[in-house]
């Protein structure tokens, strides 16, 4: 579909800011690249080959006796007795072939002859953000070449925790984000449109609803109904339609009696129309203008409940839990290097594009 001669001249302002559209490409490679988390970080292969039949164990459940195992229960890919059925092709006592082979199968190394009939396709990093990792000494583990970011202080590793955690965050604050600022702009319209007795009783219920303690309401609900992350989407979105209200109900309060709405009016148009299709466009400027505080104090109300240990379930993968782990192990500074780095990145590239999509919306700023 075309874009308007209004929105092309957007997106060229919009190109031309190159701090806002490189952060864009950034921030998109970065998101892209977490909605793939699976297949980049699990503990369960990609692609599994036995006996000439593909399965692939991290969309589907498979018993050990798929593999010609004993047991009905998932299979342990990472157990060398499974192992070795997968690239035995089930031989009966896997653990009784030759030394060889059994040898080839611990180390990981391709096997030959007769007896190599499966294969797995391992992930990048072969861990799930729950999966504690093998390794001797006291947790946390630096650094090496088995965890590039060491592991936190249950054994599991960090980098793994960072890429779903990337995720988990940016989905969280862009479902808030997108349905409070709905529920925002519409409040905020109809106030500003209509003023009177609706616009003073809205007033008085905003007042009352901000003067709310959003952080200990949504302790209190967590501790009553357990912690999960809907219901920390539902609560978030509830206490953070109100941040926009005051915004856009100021812009429809100078615009309502301008020329054009009284000439539209004159003419017949529903209220809804003049209000979201001639009146919100010329709101937009202010409006974008307090997304990126929207968007940054989501993330940072996530992070902070988390840190405190009242936020998403401990075994979530939560940047604000990392953040926690640093604290209490300053033995480990690897943990707060990549808290701040990721958390410094992510809200970087955030602000920088909305910054370019609020001056992109503002026809005094042109990009040369």
């Amino acid at each position: 579909m075309a874009l308007s001669p209004l929105n092309q001249r957007r997106w060229r302002n919009f190109r031309r800011n190159g701090r806002a559209f490189w952060s864009l490409w950034i921030f998109l490679f970065f998101f892209i690249l977490s909605l793939f988390a699976e297949f980049i970080a699990n503990d369960k292969p990609i692609v599994v080959n036995y006996r000439g039949e593909y399965f692939t164990p991290i969309f589907n459940f498979y018993p050990e006796t798929a593999f010609g195992g004993d047991f009905r229960t998932e299979a342990a890919y990472r157990d060398p007795e499974v192992q070795c059925l997968i690239k035995t092709g089930g031989l009966e006592d896997c653990f009784d072939a030759p030394e060889d082979l059994i040898e080839a199968v611990d180390s990981g190394e391709a096997l030959e002859g007769d007896f190599e009939k499966g294969w797995m396709l391992w992930p990048l990093i072969p861990y799930s953000y729950t999966t504690p990792v093998d390794r001797p000494g006291a947790a946390p583990l630096p650094p090496n070449d088995q965890n590039w970011l060491g592991t936190d202080d249950t054994k599991r590793d960090v980098l793994a925790r960072v890429i779903y955690g990337f995720r988990l965050s940016i989905l969280f604050t862009l479902i808030v984000t997108i349905c409070a600022s709905i529920i925002g702009i519409i409040a905020g319209a109809l106030q500003g449109f209509f003023g009177g007795w609706l616009d003073l009783i809205f007033q008085r219920v905003i007042e009352i609803w901000g003067a709310t303690p959003s952080i200990y309401v949504i302790i209190i609900l967590f501790a009553i109904l357990g912690r999960s992350f809907w219901l920390l989407v539902v609560l978030s979105i509830l206490f953070g339609w109100t941040a926009l209200v005051g915004v856009v109900r100021a812009e429809f309060l100078r615009a309502r009696n301008l020329e054009y709405v009284r000439a539209a009016r004159a003419l017949g148009v529903s209220n809804w129309t003049i209000m979201f299709r001639h009146m919100l466009p010329n709101a937009m400027v202010a409006t974008l203008t307090m997304l990126p505080f929207i968007v940054t104090g989501t993330i940072s109300t996530l992070a902070g409940l988390d840190f405190l240990g009242f936020g998403l379930p401990s075994s979530a993968p939560s940047l604000g839990e990392l953040t926690l782990q640093a604290k209490q192990n300053l033995q480990a500074p690897w943990l707060a290097f990549t808290a701040f780095t990721v958390f410094a990145v992510m809200l970087s590239l955030l602000v920088f594009i909305f910054e370019g999509v609020r001056d992109a919306f503002d026809p005094r700023k042109t990009f040369t």
